[in-house]
């Protein structure tokens, strides 16, 4: 079996409004929904991605006000790969810089990325590629040509690095490329998400908290398929959950031999089966079994706003 890619990435950080601040303000996002985490109804939910929310598109928060500082390290997602459009990458470099974003430029496997953090320390880069759909979400001073197209990649932190590049071969069905210095490439056939990078060396385990990865989530095509990735999982000796309904997708988790927490997670029914597709995101979304209780969830929640924000005076 094989994915195509990364499906989505959540991450923990503290305010809803200074994760939106950043990541639809100054990197242009679109929140594609506003709900709540199932299992902790008091916390926002929040997706931001392309116009058509897509897979492959999507990064995810839990925006916990009170939560502790994580330190990344192994057995997390350690960096989060934004791809944009081949020679848009100097736009980038000067919007960061009006923005006030520190940013450093490395070079992997021949390729430049602006790398940088989030106000909770999330680490993310940026990364021209000729892959995938040109955005069609334009906002804040961002023009289509120059939008984000959705995740190049990941780089995975894992304690144990031989045996997730084992898994991601032979479990996930991604290519080997090749190893360049601290990192070991794969790809999948997807056009984005489809670039993972693992480290060499073992790495210290992190600790979660703000500014951390909680999982990464991969690709099923349909319903039918999830179903043969879990028996596909189990027969190599995998711990998966049962199928669970996360209303926009179905998905399965697992813990990988170097820490990391897997999501496989279904392409349809998408983000649209409970918003007009113009609409997306525009207010808060519940499941059935908490629609009875808005009133005392709305409560608890922080309001916050998508705006353009103003380039800081110098």
């Amino acid at each position: 079996m094989k994915t195509a890619g990364i499906h989505h990435i959540t991450a923990f950080v503290r305010d809803p409004q200074q994760t939106v601040d950043f990541y639809a303000g100054i990197l242009g996002l679109h929140l594609v929904k506003q709900t709540v985490n199932f299992d902790a109804p008091e916390v926002y939910h929040l997706y931001l991605g392309n116009g058509q929310a897509s897979p492959g598109t999507i990064i995810t928060f839990f925006p916990w006000p009170r939560s502790r500082q994580g330190r990344v390290g192994g057995g997390q997602v350690g960096v989060t790969t934004f791809a944009v459009p081949t020679g848009s990458l100097g736009f980038w470099e000067q919007r960061l810089a009006d923005y006030r974003v520190s940013f450093d430029k490395i070079v992997r496997f021949s390729e430049e990325y602006l790398a940088f953090r989030d106000g909770d320390g999330l680490q993310l880069e940026i990364v021209e590629r000729e892959e995938g759909s040109q955005s069609t979400w334009a906002f804040g001073g961002i023009p289509q040509e120059k939008a984000i197209k959705g995740f190049g990649g990941a780089i995975l932190y894992s304690t144990a690095p031989a045996q997730t590049a084992h898994l991601l071969q032979q479990v996930m069905g991604f290519e080997r490329v090749g190893q360049e210095g601290a990192y070991m490439r794969f790809k999948s056939f997807g056009e984005l998400g489809n670039m993972i990078d693992v480290n060499v060396t073992p790495m210290e385990r992190g600790t979660g908290g703000a500014g951390t990865v909680h999982h990464i989530a991969w690709r099923a095509a349909d319903d039918q398929e999830h179903e043969q990735w879990r028996e596909h999982v189990l027969e190599h000796g995998l711990q998966a959950t049962p199928i669970m309904d996360r209303q926009y997708f179905n998905a399965l988790y697992f813990r990988e031999a170097g820490g990391i927490q897997f999501e496989i997670a279904t392409d349809p029914p998408g983000f649209a089966r409970d918003e007009q597709p113009d609409r997306l995101g525009e207010k808060l979304m519940l499941p059935a079994w908490y629609e009875e209780r808005r009133a005392e969830i709305e409560a608890k929640l922080t309001p916050f706003e998508v705006r353009v924000l103003e380039v800081p005076t110098k």
